[in-house]
């Protein structure tokens, strides 16, 4: 066998690899022995069929899969010892070359390398970058408070609707006249007052009490339409098309009262004895809070040293030859599509050979605790979405184990921890400069 490597650019080569009947005869004929004591044909018992007649139904097939398997072993075991780093996969060379396939052929065979650059990555403590500490706004503390005070309230039926209350309701559709649509969508549907965005709609139901009816624009009042669809038992696509006006009747009006700021409360909130008055509750959701808006601090600092590198390390890629990868494993990709995508994955690519570079650079490992740890950090935030109280350790590690489980959530993880891990290398060598700054004016500078 001969293989050899020629650069054809910067950042491509072709690897071309001989084959003699010497390097593939013995596997051949290994295989058809092994198929002969397999095989069940007429005429012949099991495990009795001479390797000359599975040669002479089977032989050409054979010899392609073996050749096959040599090519990509080969290919594979030179691309490692060569320790050549490549983009995407080998693509094989349409060549012209006609092979009988009759066990005496001599092939040749070319495959197209995309290479990764060679770069050094420029970091150090001459690049500043602002880390936020954003500060919890009167608005958003209040209604933090306001939605963790209903969770542990009580439920009641008052006479007459306000703007947190749900509705239970019965909706029939209305023709363009105002009467009832012959064959119209009807349904009963719980209604979310808080959801209503639009005012106009939402005062309309305010004040109602049971039987009264009101017409509306049921679209418009619910917006979303997976939530449309639901509330009318239609599908999405029949909900996002749907016009019409509907004549809505109060069956009851349900209304979650906050609960009393109290020693019980804060008990089953804090545990026995952890606050004791309302300043105390509110210090404590006020650092609940701000550390839910540490993580969009860090996004965004993140987001700051993400461009910033990308715009600092110029390097080439072997972009035709990434675009003709693309098109080859994506058999759906349009050229329109590809040429709308391409600059991101580039980015994006791009990312990953300097993440990859200060991870090898640095020798980071990424552990099986570390997954385990970034699974139930992004579990238990989940549950504290519903409830501050947080899961019993055991059983959040068991979520955790369950969660990893799916092959997808595990390998998102590991790119989690893996970026994690590359950040933080980053963060420990240049600048930071702490700001304070409000919610709101962070979201402001955010959208920029």
């Amino acid at each position: 066998m001969n293989i050899t490597q020629e650069k054809t650019g910067n950042l491509n080569a072709v690897v071309k690899i001989k084959i003699a009947p010497a390097d593939y005869t013995g596997k051949v004929d290994k295989a058809i022995k092994d198929q002969a004591k397999k095989a069940q044909l007429p005429g012949f018992r099991k495990g009795m069929v001479p390797p000359a007649h599975i040669k002479r139904m089977y032989g050409k097939s054979i010899l392609v899969e073996e050749v096959n398997n040599l090519l990509n072993d080969t290919l594979s075991n030179y691309i490692a010892e060569q320790k050549l780093e490549i983009l995407g996969q080998p693509l094989p060379a349409i060549n012209e070359r006609d092979f009988k396939w009759d066990n005496t052929d001599e092939f040749e065979f070319d495959y197209e390398l995309g290479l990764a650059p060679a770069f050094d990555v420029n970091i150090s403590s001459k690049d500043k970058f602002t880390q936020y500490v954003i500060k919890a706004d009167k608005e958003t503390l209040e209604s933090r408070i306001k939605n963790i005070r209903r969770s542990y309230g009580k439920m009641s039926n008052p006479e007459v609707s306000a703007e947190d209350d749900v509705l239970y309701t019965e909706l029939t559709e209305l023709a363009s006249d105002g009467s009832v649509l012959e064959g119209g969508v009807a349904s009963t549907a719980t209604i979310r007052l808080d959801q209503i965005k639009d005012k106009k709609i939402l005062k309309s139901l305010v004040g109602l009490k049971k039987d009264d009816e009101v017409t509306i624009d049921i679209q418009k009042a619910l917006e979303d339409a997976a939530i449309l669809a639901k509330a009318l038992n239609i599908s999405e696509e029949a909900a996002s098309e749907l016009k019409s006006n509907f004549k809505l009747v109060v069956k009851n009006v349900n209304r979650l009262e906050e609960s009393d700021l109290n020693q019980e409360f804060f008990d089953k909130l804090f545990g026995e004895g952890t606050v004791t008055d309302e300043a105390g509750f509110r210090e404590k959701i006020t650092e609940e809070v701000e550390g839910m808006f540490k993580q969009d601090a860090e996004r965004k600092l993140s987001n700051d040293i993400y461009e910033d590198l990308l715009k600092k390390h110029t390097f080439e890629l072997p972009d035709e030859f990434l675009r003709r990868w693309l098109k080859a494993t994506n058999e759906k990709l349009t050229d329109e599509e590809l040429a709308e995508g391409y600059d991101d994955f580039a980015k994006n690519l791009k990312w990953t050979l300097i993440e990859n570079k200060i991870i090898k650079d640095n020798s980071i490992e990424i552990k099986y605790e570390d997954v385990v740890a970034a699974a139930k950090a992004k579990l238990d935030a989940q549950f504290r979405m519903y409830s501050p109280s947080p899961l019993p350790e055991d059983q959040l590690a068991q979520y955790a184990v369950q969660f990893l489980q799916d092959k997808e959530n595990a390998n998102r993880t590991f790119e989690e921890v893996k970026a994690l891990k590359t950040f933080e290398q980053i963060k420990s060598i240049v600048t930071l400069e702490e700001k304070a700054i409000d919610y709101d004016k962070f979201i402001e500078l955010d959208k920029k």
